[in-house]
Parts: C-alpha cells; structure tokens; sequence
C-alpha cells in the first residue's frame, strides 16, 4: 500500500511537472493601501506606446506633433467609455444586479470594437474643429492603434479576462492566481496572447503598406480590413462571456467585425477612386 500511494504521488508530480500551473498576477504590486493593477498598467503602456509612435510617425508625415498627441487623448478618453459602454450593454444582467461594478474598470471589461467607434467619432469631430487633414491622420493613428493593442491584450492576459476555451493543445495557458478572472486550473486558448500577436502582425502589415500606399487613408482601411480578419477567427477560440449577435453562432464582435470589413472595402474603393493619379508619399 504504501508503494501504491508512493507510486501515485509520483505520478501526481510527474503531471504537475508537464503542465506546470503559472501564478498570473492580476496585482501587480502594492503600495500600502493602493494597489496598481497589470491590467491598468498595460493599457497605460499601450497608450504611450501608441502616442509615441504615432507622434514621431506623424513628424515625418509633416503633421503636428502637439496636435496628434492633444488627439491621443482626446481619442483615450472616448475609447474607454466607448469601450466600457459596450461591454456593459452585451452584458447587461449582470450589471443590472451589480450596479456598481460598472466602476471596476481595473478588472478588465472593455469592447474595443465600442471603443473604436466612439474614438473614430471623437477624432473626426477634432480633427474637424481643427481644420487638419482626416485620412493623413487616420494613416498615421492606425499602426499606432494596432501597436498598442499588441502591448495592451498582456493587461488581459495577467487579468484573465477575454480568455479562451478548454484546449487540449501544448501552448495551452494554465490560470492559477485566485485574483484571475479566468478559470482555474484547466487549459485554455491563450486567446489574449492571440490578440497581442494579431495586432502586432497587423503593425507590420500596415509599415509595409505605407510604404506602397497609393492614396491616403488606404493604411486605415487596411487596418480595418485586417483586425476585422483577425478577431473574427480568434473569437471562435474565446471562452468568456462576450454576448452573442445570434446565440452560440455570431459574437457581437464577429456581428460588428462583418459591419466593419464591410465598411473598410467600401471606403476603400471610395477614396481610391477620388485619389489624385499621382502617388502619396
């Protein structure tokens, strides 16, 4: 019996061993009373990541750099409210119960789709009000964008949130940390680190388009086109409750996905059928 019961713990070692269960740390660290949260420090990472090369970008591009970053958080702000809105919306009973979780932003819960649209409205009101030109900024925000959702998808993956079905596949990410907001000890989709490399293959993609360009706002239709692509097939591998545009067939990120590639196609033929002959630089 007792190498029986030794045998058996070995074997428990052995499986602890091959899938190894890592302390994600949705906390990051604590001062005293205050805690920063991994979550909110990669969005702030992404942001001035963002802004950053979107400001040197936009130099070179002859743009102002004052007036891109003033938009960068002009476009901040409206993306976590629009963001924040949306994710309240698709899950709305669970708020109508929990009221004021509607603050807890640091625990995860945003839609960037909701925060695309709303930050699309602010920057076209702005840039409008200061008579600066739309499509050469918009070319210039979008790698910026997709950069900083490379950076800002880690937030979720120490958070838990927007995390990915069961999987039995060897990259499979074990959550263990009882702060997680995913579940526990089991295997899922890195669906978050899927996201981060989506957005950072996207930032590439969008170099190299501008590089080619043929007339301005082809970069951000580019990015529409592609991040639509990409999240759509990565939501099929996501296990949390995002909310369904027709239930367990079409997420409303694929619904809105199909509205934005849509969109991206016909604003592309638009603008390239106005564009002057003679190439953009």
């Amino acid at each position: 019996m007792f190498s029986d019961r030794c045998s058996m713990l070995n074997l428990q070692k052995s499986v602890t061993n091959q899938q190894p269960e890592p302390a994600l740390h949705p906390i990051l660290f604590q001062i005293g009373p205050i805690s920063i949260y991994s979550y909110g420090a990669s969005i702030a990472a992404a942001f001035l990541a963002g802004i950053t090369f979107a400001s040197w970008s936009g130099k070179k591009e002859g743009l102002d750099p004052q007036k891109i970053v003033d938009l960068c958080f002009y476009i901040l702000i409206a993306a976590i409210v629009g963001s924040r809105l949306l994710y309240i919306v698709v899950n709305y009973q669970h708020y109508l119960k929990n009221p004021l979780d509607v603050l807890k932003i640091w625990q995860g819960g945003l839609v960037f789709y909701g925060g695309l649209i709303c930050a699309v409205a602010v920057a076209i009101r702005y840039l409008k009000k200061n008579q600066l030109p739309l499509w050469p900024m918009a070319d210039v925000l979008a790698p910026a964008l997709a950069l900083g959702q490379c950076i800002g998808r880690w937030g979720c993956f120490f958070a838990g949130c927007c995390y990915g079905k069961p999987t039995e596949l060897p990259w499979g990410i074990v959550f263990a940390n009882e702060s997680s907001l995913a579940p526990l000890h089991q295997a899922l989709h890195p669906t978050q680190i899927y996201s981060s490399l989506n957005g950072l293959i996207i930032f590439f993609l969008l170099l190299a388009i501008r590089k080619i360009r043929k007339f301005h706002g082809q970069v951000f239709c580019s990015y529409l086109l592609l991040y639509s692509v990409g999240r759509f097939i990565i939501e099929f591998f996501r296990g949390d409750e995002r909310g369904f545009a027709v239930e367990e067939v079409l997420s409303t990120s694929q619904f809105i996905g199909i509205f934005l590639f849509v969109t991206g196609i016909l604003l592309f033929f638009r603008l390239k059928k106005s564009a002057v002959s003679k190439p953009t630089s």
